[in-house]
């Protein structure tokens, strides 16, 4: 899976020393950089050069391939070139793993940095997604405007609806409401139940004052690994005061399925900064090691330590949910297929820490505004559809715009 810092995305490679000049106009994370477009690229007067380079290197984030991107990059040669390349001659002049070679010509796959390039930049902080509306949502949040230096696109190359196409929610979609969870399936011929999860959202309460302590800043280039000095604890109701959060609640950071579930939701760090909300990745244990491996390069975001579990028991209804390792994992068909997708995305692991203690995902409002969506982890590696994730933010965000136009009125 490739990694969020971006030392290692540019590499040793062409685009390494226009890296001062990215940081000077506000390209300072990966998923940021991969959503450049040509105008964008034009206006810092990259070479053509470089901006094989970036789309070449964009393209192998997206797969995880960025293991042959300098030998790519040395090569000379385009992207168009290298996917019209054998495999014989992929394997020969690249030494590209036969498994590698299928991921790098399938051209099907989601590629996240075409859908995020194509999403107007001027519009970044005012984007609209659909119109239709949800069951009961507990939000809306104060305006703080986006201060980018590099917001300079006068004229959108798509409309939103078409570059959002891929994380809208589809026809026939079973919206679960504002309390979600993976199904529970027959384990082991129906000799095993599934545990029973809380079809009630958390109250408020469970949640704002929950006390934090920060582990890592928001991943920029050249910083430190970690926060050198010790921070002291904070509410959590701090993390929302001024804008919606996304508060992620790991399991595990050396577990694969946790760390492709982190990567994944970070790869759309630029929709969520469009939608003015905040990304937040929970741990329950402390294991500096554990965060070092998994900070920057499977979460670029902030870390939080939540040494009491409290998230993790709001999401278990005041309890922590949990579950054993034969009967919710070896003898779950649905935990084994959320591994074999984590496992295809070529994520490394570990098997250090706890790991029965199930996560989950919360979104809550600016405020005191209140939770508007909760997740539960009922099988192990169960995701928050991103769809849903992106439409409750989206909501959130016309909410509050709808405010501020009531607000102008006389």
């Amino acid at each position: 899976m490739a990694s969020f810092s971006l030392e290692d995305f540019v590499g040793n490679g062409i685009l390494k020393a226009l890296l001062p000049r990215l940081m000077e106009e506000g390209w300072d994370d990966v998923p940021t950089m991969k959503m450049m477009n040509a105008e964008d690229m034009n206006a810092i007067q990259m070479t053509p050069q470089q901006k094989d380079a970036l789309g070449l290197r964009s393209y192998l984030h997206d797969r995880g391939l960025m293991q042959y991107a300098e030998k790519m990059e040395a090569s000379g040669k385009g992207l168009p070139e290298l996917l019209n390349l054998s495999s014989m001659d992929l394997s020969s002049q690249f030494d590209m793993k036969r498994g590698h070679i299928a991921r790098f010509v399938d051209r099907t796959r989601c590629d996240d940095s075409s859908q995020l390039r194509a999403i107007p930049i001027r519009k970044r902080a005012s984007m609209l997604y659909r119109d239709e509306s949800l069951t009961k949502s507990h939000a809306s949040y104060s305006s703080s405007s986006m201060k980018r230096s590099y917001i300079r696109s006068s004229t959108p190359d798509k409309s939103l609806e078409q570059s959002m196409a891929e994380l809208k929610i589809k026809d026939g979609h079973i919206f679960k409401g504002i309390v979600a969870a993976g199904p529970a399936e027959p384990r082991a011929c129906g000799c095993v139940q599934a545990p029973v999860v809380t079809d009630q959202v958390a109250p408020y309460a469970a949640i704002e004052n929950i006390s934090v302590q920060r582990l890592t800043p928001e991943y920029k280039i050249g910083m430190e690994p970690l926060v050198k000095v010790k921070t002291p604890p904070m509410k959590a109701s701090e993390l929302w005061r001024d804008k919606p959060a996304v508060i992620l609640c790991l399991r595990r950071p050396g577990c694969i399925m946790c760390r492709a579930e982190a990567h994944q939701l970070f790869s759309k760090k630029p929709i969520f900064d469009a939608l003015g909300v905040k990304l937040y990745a929970v741990l329950h244990e402390q294991i500096e090691s554990e965060v070092k491996d998994f900070w920057p390069r499977y979460w670029g975001g902030v870390v939080l330590f939540d040494r009491g579990r409290d998230f993790f028991k709001a999401l278990g209804g005041g309890k922590l949910l949990k579950d054993k390792f034969i009967s919710g994992f070896l003898l779950n068909p649905r935990a084994l297929a959320n591994y074999k997708r984590a496992k295809d995305r070529g994520i490394d692991q570990n098997f250090k820490g706890e790991g029965e203690i199930k996560g989950g995902l919360f979104i809550v409002g600016s405020g005191k505004t209140g939770i508007a969506y909760q997740f539960i982890e009922r099988n192990f590696g169960d995701w928050a559809p991103t769809a849903e994730v992106v439409e409750i933010c989206t909501q959130l965000q016309k909410q509050q715009q709808q405010g501020q136009r009531e607000s102008m009125q006389p």
